[in-house]
Parts: structure tokens; sequence; C-alpha cells
């Protein structure tokens, strides 16, 4: 009603006023200080890393009696070829090794291990046992683990229930191919590869190489296959026992061994004589293969004496160098024998 003085309307209550603030007088300074430096990843019980800190410390080494259980998280190397610093060294990831054959063959032949992991509900057998006195007698870390962690540490190789962990593989240098040849008082019989990526090729080649009494083979130390867990796999432990040497330069490496007296005889389709009937095969020999699809370099093939060749079918284009190397090996191995 017009004029009505009684009307409530939006009125202030007496001493509701706020009023001008002056200032902030240090009422957010406690808001703004900070809570101190973020405590490490470990040290938090929510993190991962946390986690994994509490199982290596619950981790212990066991003895005959039994084993430890609980879970490591392996640095390992996925399908690269372990680097290092040079032609001769060890390279900077750790290695997961898997499978009974491959296992068992690398503790008999006392390669450093760092831990050995067993499923868990393992059909045992011949070689799991003798992996358990093994491990027993020596004091090695043993894990028993779950398949799904067992998958996961070999990235879903076929492990057959055992795994080890090793450190990186140490290389030779081509003088210590030189004289483990010496020491068997035998003529040096060497295989190098040339531009082979795949370590399954190589770790064919290496156990090619053990069977037929190579005394090594050189790599170079780029663009070309390491000795990493499926090297390892393929060559069932001739890694072991067959010295591997990386070369920074190849060619140059090949110019050694013509120097202390070797004779480097390439593998090529288009080679002069067949592997078969090799005159030099009873001399100090180098046998260098090259990759399946570009075959030897030039510079390689330069530094060869002698380019060799395997007789195959016409439907066939080529071999790959693991087996070419294989039937190679043979063939220097038959005549050798018959010399």
């Amino acid at each position: 009603m017009a004029g009505n003085s009684q009307r409530r309307g939006a009125t202030r209550k007496p001493g509701s006023k706020k009023g001008a603030t002056v200032g902030s007088g240090g009422q957010r300074r406690k808001g703004l200080e900070g809570r101190g430096p973020t405590p490490k990843a470990e040290d938090r019980v929510y993190h991962a890393a946390h986690k994994r800190k509490v199982a290596d410390e619950k981790r212990v080494p066991t003895g005959r009696g039994g084993a430890a259980r609980g879970t490591e998280r392996a640095g390992t190397s996925r399908g690269g070829a372990s680097r290092g610093g040079g032609p001769k060294g060890r390279g900077s990831v750790q290695e997961i090794v898997a499978g009974r054959n491959s296992v068992l063959e690398a503790l008999r032949a006392r390669i450093p291990v760092e831990v050995v992991y067993l499923a868990s509900r393992l059909d045992a057998d011949d070689r799991t046992r003798e992996i358990v006195d093994i491990v027993a007698g020596r004091g090695y870390d043993l894990l028993e683990v779950g398949k799904p962690e067992l998958d996961r540490l070999t990235d879903g190789a076929v492990h057959q229930g055992v795994a080890i962990k090793v450190p990186p593989y140490e290389y030779a240098d081509v003088d210590d191919l030189l004289d483990a040849a010496e020491a068997s008082g035998r003529p040096p019989l060497v295989v190098a590869l040339d531009g082979v990526t795949d370590p399954r090729n190589l770790g064919a080649v290496l156990r090619s190489a053990g069977a037929f009494g190579a005394h090594g083979v050189l790599v170079p130390e780029r663009r070309a296959a390491g000795v990493t867990a499926s090297a390892w796999k393929v060559s069932a432990g001739a890694a072991a026992r067959v010295p591997v040497a990386r070369a920074t330069n190849l060619v140059r490496a090949l110019g050694e061994l013509k120097k202390a007296g070797c004779f480097v005889v390439g593998l090529d389709a288009g080679g002069t004589t067949a592997i078969g009937d090799l005159q030099l095969a009873t001399e100090p020999l180098v046998v260098v293969a090259g990759s399946e699809g570009k075959g030897l370099s030039r510079l390689v093939r330069e530094a060869c004496d002698v380019v060799a060749s395997i007789p195959i079918g016409s439907d066939t284009e080529s071999l790959n160098a693991a087996v070419a190397t294989g039937i190679s090996l043979y063939e220097v191995a038959r005549l050798r024998r018959e010399a």
C-alpha cells in the first residue's frame, strides 16, 4: 500500500554492516605455506614403489629347505640388444633367461645369476630337480612366484615355470677368440655376422657354433643383434659356452683377424666356390654371414678372401643367416675331420 511506512522491505539490521577490511593482515599466510618436499615414491605407502620395496625387504636367500615367497620387478630388456660402452664390457640392462633347458645350461656353465624364479605348483622333472639342487648348493636367491607374474617377467615367453635373472652379457674382445682357439689346440674357427639384427638368429648361430667347434662369434656393436634373452633362449645354453665378441667396426676387426693369420670366407649366393669344396677349411678361418635380405655389405665382401655359396634348389631364393651358418660350419667340421 502506497505510503505505508509499516511495509517490510530489504532493510539491514543494525550492526550487520561488514564495513571495509583493512589489509590481509596475514589472514591467509597459513594457506600459502607449502607442505615441504615431496616424499620419495618408495616412502609413499600407496605407491607401487613402496610395495616393491617392502617385498624386497622380505625376500631372503634360501637354502635346501625351500623357496622364499615374494615377487620382484626385474629390469629386463624387451626385445632389444644390450648396450655397452664398447666392444668389451657389460650392457646397461638385465636379462631374463627362461625355459628349463636354457636355465639349466646357464647354471651348469656357472654364469652369474641374480635371482632364480620358480612357478608355484611346478610339475617337477629331472631338469627342475637339478636346477633346485644347483641353486640350493650355491645359495642363489630363489623366489616362488605365480604363473601370471612369471609371464610378466618373461614378457610372455615360453618359460616352462623356470626363469633366472642374469646380469648384462659380458662381451669378449677379438683377441679373446684367438686365445680360445690357441688353448684348444685347433685352428681358429670364428663366425662373424654382418647386419643380422634378429637375436633369435644370433642364438641359433651360437647353438651351431657350439655344436661344430667354433671358438667364438663376432658381431658389430651397432645395427646388429646382441646377446639378449631371446638369443639365450634359442641358443639353448650355448651362449654360456661360446664367447661373443663385439667390434666397433666389423671390417677393421676382420682385418685384425687376417693379420693374425686367419682367412675370411664370406657366404653369398653368388660365391665362386661351394662351401663343401672349400680348400681353406683346414686353415684358420673366419666364416662371415650376412642378413637374409641384403646379404654381405660391400665393404665386408671386399674384405673376404673367398666368397663361398651353398648349393640350394632353384625354387628357394636364399637361406637365413642362422641356417646358412649351421650348414657351413658342418661342412667345415667335416672337411677338417677328413683332412
